[in-house]
């Protein structure tokens, strides 16, 4: 059984969208108060939805909606429909609260095994889960997707190295499911055990936080993994699984059928064409329990136009290159931490792991120091070189003037969780 429908084509996915859009819209509207006062204040009722040529008058959603109808925004099911519910993290405000149905909880698991599908897993894998369970969506998407698969699911969570090593050992993985950091931190810490020849990792997907080219290359190094997938997903949007990189590794596929994806201008908020880069909008077209209609995810990325050489007919987005509210102003300049990243990743014996310090000096002048690891194989002793590499390629690009800091591989902090890149140390306005 395959659970991609890879005989579908581009018409029918349209017309799917088209009638999914109509009846996310009558849904919110009829079952939602807070929907309902907000499509009404934009002008539009369900009636007016008639092709897909009428998503652009319907209004914005965002994470400001989820706070205003706190503590079960945008529920649109009755209380007793509901049969879970899952929540972001918090860590800027009030955390967002989800709802799902029976119905979401069984959509979210069909699409996810799509993504194992895609990734090559089978049911002979045996799945090391290494992601956050409870409130966060990440760990019982990831569970709940690997069982709908029929792949044997190892749900350590973000437990400690030693208890993964000993299952990646014990029980012979097959495949690991992490964020980047947790990633190399145990790829880092197999390589000082000299276990990686031990090791049956095939397959590694990583999901919740950028990585650079270089990461995922020094991961796949140690690991010998043949292929490392970037999954994406949110908790909005179910959770991780809504779509994935196919063994091409030209874009993430996404499922077109359960999803609306748009990039937009983030100032105009006016749509770009395809293949131009902007914030990724979502409409979800079956999300019961919460659907949500043009959501904001202020993830900036861009859609692939063509189909890909792998067959999947599900059309594509990049991966995600940053976020429109991680971007900070240096000197009149907006710089995403993803531009330094992408720099640091083009220059030999440039490692991985970097940090952003953003300070200001006595006079009131705003100063940046980029502190990055060299590689483990770069020969010491030619630290002023790399650094000036860095700040010249820096200068040159972004046309901002950096102090770098080239310290030794392994001096950074590595994390279970996701890795804090930016350290703005400037006294606020």
């Amino acid at each position: 059984m395959s659970f991609i429908p890879l005989n579908i084509t581009g018409e029918q996915i349209a017309d799917i969208q088209q009638q999914g859009l109509k009846w996310t819209v009558a849904h919110a509207y009829n079952n939602s108060p807070y929907y309902k006062k907000k499509l009404e204040a934009a002008g539009c009722r369900p009636e007016d939805v008639k092709t897909l040529d009428d998503l652009e008058n319907l209004p914005f959603t965002d994470k400001h909606d989820f706070l205003k109808d706190y503590p079960f925004p945008l529920r649109s099911v009755p209380m007793s429909d509901i049969v879970r519910i899952h929540g972001s993290s918090g860590t800027t405000g009030k955390r967002k609260i989800l709802c799902y149905t029976k119905e979401d909880v069984d959509n979210w698991a069909n699409i996810f095994a799509r993504c194992y599908e895609l990734a090559g897993v089978t049911k002979l894998d045996r799945v090391q889960i290494a992601v956050g369970y409870g409130l966060w969506t990440a760990g019982v998407g990831f569970q709940n997707g690997c069982e709908r698969l029929g792949a044997m699911a190892v749900p350590l969570g973000p437990a400690n190295v030693d208890m993964h090593i000993d299952m990646l050992l014990d029980l012979e993985s097959t495949v690991f499911c992490a964020t980047a950091s947790m990633a190399l931190l145990l790829s880092e810490e197999l390589e000082k055990r000299k276990l990686t020849q031990k090791i049956k990792l095939k397959t590694i997907i990583l999901g919740a936080e950028r990585h650079s080219a270089s990461m995922r290359k020094r991961i796949q190094e140690i690991t010998g993994a043949k292929h490392i997938h970037d999954i994406y997903g949110m908790t909005e949007l179910y959770g991780p699984g809504t779509g994935l990189d196919c063994t091409e590794h030209a874009g993430i596929h996404y499922w077109a059928d359960h999803f609306i994806f748009e990039v937009i201008d983030p100032v105009t908020l006016k749509p770009l064409p395809v293949g131009e880069e902007g914030e990724l909008v979502v409409t979800t077209l079956k999300k019961q329990g919460t659907p949500l209609i043009r959501y904001r995810t202020h993830d900036v990325t861009r859609l692939i136009p063509g189909a890909c050489a792998c067959g999947n007919p599900f059309p594509r987005h990049a991966r995600i290159s940053g976020r429109t509210d991680d971007m900070f102003i240096f000197r009149a300049v907006n710089i995403y931490p993803s531009q330094i990243d992408d720099i640091l990743s083009s220059i030999d014996g440039v490692g991985s792991e970097y940090q952003i310090h953003l300070n200001q000096d006595a006079d009131g002048r705003d100063y940046m120091t980029i502190r990055v690891e060299r590689t483990n194989d770069a020969a010491t002793g030619e630290e002023s070189g790399l650094a000036d590499q860095v700040s010249g390629r820096i200068r040159k690009k972004l046309l901002v003037r950096s102090r770098v800091e080239i310290v030794d591989y392994g001096t950074l902090p590595r994390t279970e969780k996701k890795s804090k890149r930016v350290f703005d140390n400037r006294p606020s306005e």
